[in-house]
C-alpha cells in the first residue's frame, strides 16, 4: 500500500505568463507557495475476488474491468500510461475541488508519485512535475499552466521560470522571521462555489494575443513581488502590489470574476484589507488578503458569511507518507 501527501499551493504573482502559448515567445513566471492544506492519494493492488478488477474512489466511486472503461481521465491516462493494472485508488483532500488551489494538479502529481513507488521506483520531483504537465495538457488535453504542477511537485515559496518548452524553480530566500508575519497576515477566505478551471483557462488562452500587454505586465510584477519579500520594506507593499495584479487579472477575461466576487473582494478591501485576489483561474473558489494584524478582526467580522480557513506555508511537495511494499503478478486475463 502506498499513500502520498501532496500539497495545494496559492499564486502570488504572474499567473497566466505561464500558459505555453505565451511564454514560448515572451518568457514567463510566477511567485507562488504551497501550503499545509493537503491531498491524499491511497493506491494498493485489489485482491482477486470482486467481480470488478479496479476500484477508484473520488467524488464517486468507479468499479471497471477494463482501465479503457475509467471515467475519470487523469486516472485513466495516467493508468495507461504507467501500465498499471487491478487498482484500488482513494482520493481524499483537505479543501474542496475546483477551488483554485491547483487541486487536480496536486492530484495528478501525487497520483503518479504513488505509482512509482507502488512499483519499487523513485521519481524526482522535476520527473513528477514534467508527467503531471504532460498528464493533464497532453494526454488528458486540458487547457491551463504549467506553474499548478510544478508548485505541488517541488513545495515551497518559490519562483518559477518558464522559456522554450521548459521550467526552473528557483526557492525564494526569506529570513523566517520575516516569512513569518507573511504567513499570518494573509487571510484565506472559501466563498461558498467552485467552477470548472479549464473553462476559464479556455477564455484565457483564446484571449492571450489581445491581452499580450497586460500578460507582460503581469510578468513584471513578479520581479517587483521578489523584491517586496527580499528586502526590508513594510510588507504592507506586498498587499498591495496583489491588489494591482488582481485589477490586472480581471482584465484578460470577463469569466476571472463576477458581481459576487467583487462585492466581496470590495467588503473586505473597506474593512482593512490592503489587498488581495481570487486565487486560480477566476470564477469562484477562495480569496485571499493580506491584512494587518491590528484589522483582521475587522475583516473577520466583515467576512463572517464565508469560511475562514487558517493555514502555514509548507515546505516539503508532494511525499510518500506510507510505503508499504506489494509482490504483484499480473494477471493472465
Amino acid at each position: 500500500m502506498i499513500i502520498t501527501r501532496t500539497p495545494f499551493r496559492m499564486s502570488f504573482f504572474g499567473g497566466g505568463t505561464d500558459f505555453p502559448e505565451y511564454f514560448n515567445e515572451y518568457g514567463g513566471s510566477v511567485i507562488s507557495t504551497t501550503f499545509d492544506k493537503y491531498c491524499y492519494v491511497n493506491v494498493r493492488h485489489l485482491p482477486r475476488f470482486f467481480e470488478y478488477s479496479t476500484e477508484i474512489t473520488y467524488s464517486k466511486i468507479e468499479r471497471v474491468n477494463s482501465v479503457d472503461e475509467i471515467e475519470h481521465p487523469a486516472i485513466r491516462e495516467a493508468m495507461k500510461r504507467h501500465d498499471m493494472h487491478e487498482l484500488r485508488l482513494t482520493y481524499e483532500a483537505d479543501l474542496p475541488a475546483r477551488s483554485g488551489l491547483g487541486t487536480s494538479s496536486s492530484f495528478a502529481v501525487g497520483m503518479l508519485n504513488a505509482f512509482y513507488a507502488l512499483k519499487g521506483k523513485y521519481a524526482s520531483k522535476e520527473k513528477l512535475a514534467k508527467e503531471a504537465i504532460l498528464l493533464e495538457r497532453v494526454l488528458c488535453n486540458e487547457s491551463g499552466g504549467w506553474q499548478d504542477q510544478i508548485a505541488a511537485a517541488y513545495g515551497g515559496m518559490n519562483r518559477i521560470r518558464f522559456r522554450n518548452g521548459d521550467f526552473e524553480v528557483d526557492p525564494i530566500i526569506i529570513a523566517p522571521d520575516r516569512k513569518q508575519v507573511l504567513n499570518r497576515s494573509l487571510m484565506l477566505f472559501f466563498t461558498g462555489f467552485s467552477r470548472f478551471s479549464f473553462e476559464i483557462a479556455n477564455a484565457q488562452k483564446r484571449s492571450i494575443k489581445d491581452k499580450k500587454t497586460q500578460l507582460m505586465e503581469m510578468g513584471q510584477l513578479v520581479d517587483e513581488g521578489q523584491k517586496i519579500l527580499t528586502s526590508r520594506c513594510g510588507l504592507n507593499e506586498f498587499g498591495k502590489l496583489l491588489d494591482y495584479t488582481w485589477r490586472l487579472k480581471r482584465g484578460i477575461t470577463s469569466e476571472v470574476s463576477n458581481d459576487s466576487i467583487d462585492n466581496l473582494y470590495l467588503r473586505a478591501k473597506k474593512a482593512g484589507a490592503e489587498g488581495g485576489k481570487l486565487l486560480g483561474a477566476g470564477g469562484g473558489g477562495f480569496l485571499l488578503f493580506y491584512v494587518e494584524p491590528d484589522r483582521q478582526g475587522s475583516v473577520r467580522e466583515a467576512m463572517k458569511d464565508l469560511l475562514y480557513v487558517p493555514f502555514e506555508f509548507e515546505e516539503s511537495g508532494t511525499s510518500v507518507i506510507h510505503y508499504t511494499p506489494e509482490s504483484y503478478t499480473p494477471s493472465d486475463n
